[in-house]
């Protein structure tokens, strides 16, 4: 990125928060603050990746694992159409183990996540800081209002398009196929993204990286590795039908007529037996002690929420993938066309196309 041009976008970024601290009725200056110097300091501190490869006194890991991203780059905007432009073309250590921590909170006896509304990107599930103890504060005072909350790190996000995004050192150790995945996710967040509506945004992202790195491993991949990844995708699979069956017990006990201290009574014993049922798939598939983290924190709504925000609509976006042979440019048409229908309407679309597969196209709108 040339200077004047940075200098232009930064100034953009800049007015475009100050605008929101002004206009938005959930804004506060010392939030936008935080964001906007925490976004500057990561782009102050990238630099070109060919710049990184080429100096002698570079790790070899590192200089091994930037070539990497190199090639899932090219492949990114060749095989699966995402964007060909400068994100993920720089890299920056921000000497820290992830670049934000974004806080999610659901009342004690409802998944409907709390939402956050900015300019620009509407309304969204989550509030992200870039200092971790801003982050637990905040979450603190969630909780004191009654919320269940979640607090987790993240290690990269998505400016949409406004900035060249940079490689981060939070994610550059990742393994090959995990690499993959962020890269083609967060460029799927250029491609279409409905402010308002975070589960749309993410099961899309979700289903391109699913996509792009089956076709990844298919032109690159030993037979081992189909192998390895065959078997991590039937993991995620069982882990994800798991949360979505107990959170369904969870929904039928919420939307009940009991009592809210029953509800709270057995609220607790369905997270016990999901606890418990993990414990008894892990005998079966001892490869899933993968999860043991994820487990390992203290269970609640907004947890359980975080895992269908980027999970919930994956089979509708699969089954228009496959409607449409698979091609990456028809399917980013068509999903585009279905972003601009109403909140319900589209919803409905997709769940039409997880149920029976219609095609839907933009001939038929």
């Amino acid at each position: 990125m040339n200077v004047i041009f940075r200098a232009f976008t930064i100034l953009r970024f800049v007015i475009t928060l100050t605008s929101v601290s002004l206009l938005s009725a959930c804004a506060n200056l010392p939030y936008y603050a935080q964001a906007i110097n925490g976004h500057l300091e990561v782009l102050h501190r990238a630099q070109p990746i060919s710049s990184v490869i080429e100096n002698p006194d570079v790790d070899p890991g590192l200089k091994n694992s930037l070539t990497k991203i190199v090639q899932l780059r090219k492949f990114a905007s060749r095989e699966l159409k995402l964007p060909d432009n400068r994100s993920y073309t720089s890299y920056a250590n921000l000497e820290r183990p992830f670049v934000v921590w974004n806080v999610f909170a659901s009342p004690e006896l409802s998944f409907e996540l709390k939402e956050w509304c900015f300019l620009k990107v509407g309304c969204v599930n989550y509030r992200g800081f870039f200092s971790q103890a801003n982050a637990e504060r905040y979450a603190e005072e969630l909780r004191n209002e009654g919320y269940d909350v979640q607090v987790g790190g993240v290690r990269a996000y998505s400016t949409l398009g406004w900035f060249s995004d940079p490689v981060l050192n939070t994610f550059i150790s990742y393994s090959e196929i995990n690499l993959a995945r962020l890269i083609f996710h967060e460029l799927a967040h250029q491609v279409v993204y409905v402010p308002g509506d975070t589960v749309f945004n993410e099961s899309f992202a979700t289903a391109v990286e699913q996509e792009g790195i089956k076709r990844w491993f298919a032109h690159n991949g030993t037979v081992l590795e189909q192998s390895a990844l065959n078997a991590r995708q039937e993991r995620e699979a069982i882990f994800t039908n798991l949360i979505f069956k107990h959170r369904k017990y969870l929904q039928e006990l919420f939307q009940s007529d009991i009592t809210d201290t029953e509800k709270r009574a057995q609220k607790a014993r369905i997270f016990d037996q999901l606890r418990a049922e993990f414990s008894d798939l892990k005998i079966e598939n001892p490869e899933l002690n993968h999860y043991d983290p994820w487990f390992s924190q203290p269970m609640n709504n907004a947890l359980l929420a975080t895992v269908s925000i980027y999970s919930q609509l994956v089979p509708a976006f699969h089954a228009i993938l496959t409607q449409n042979a698979r091609d990456m440019k028809k399917f980013f048409d068509v999903v585009t066309e279905i972003s601009k229908l109403p909140k319900q309407e589209r919803n409905s679309v997709l769940q039409k196309a997880t149920e029976d597969h219609s095609r839907w196209s933009i001939v038929e709108r």
